[in-house]
């Protein structure tokens, strides 16, 4: 249950968004879902893969080579989802730093509303 209200909040924040930055598009909730799900999967299975091989340059940058790894997730995820769409390089990047800042208030929301119970 916990998994599918995370799922959920996350299609919200993709909503959110996308409705702050007018270069990212999102069809409906149905979309979002998708959306939210897919860049679930592309994170678990494909960014270990793509920090471990950026060690170097991440190190070099200290760590700020990290937000262009979530870039690139979410381009994967516009080129895969349906009905999601990110004008560009730019576009993803922002999308991607709002995105983290929306999570991490559902996050901080979600939990607040655990330890009270």
């Amino acid at each position: 249950m916990e998994t599918l209200i995370r799922l959920i909040l996350s299609a919200i924040a993709v909503l959110i968004c996308a409705y702050i930055l007018p270069g990212a598009h999102v069809d409906g909730f149905l979309s979002a879902l998708v959306a939210a799900g897919v860049l679930v999967v592309v994170n678990i299975i494909l960014k270990p893969i793509l920090i471990i091989l950026t060690i170097p340059i991440t190190a070099i940058t200290l760590g700020l080579f990290l937000l262009f790894i979530n870039t690139f997730m979410i381009l994967i995820v516009s080129w895969l989802v349906p009905g999601f769409n990110i004008d560009g390089f730019w576009w993803a990047f922002a999308y991607s730093f709002a995105l983290s800042i929306v999570n991490s208030i559902f996050e901080a929301m979600q939990g607040n509303s655990s330890n009270n119970q």
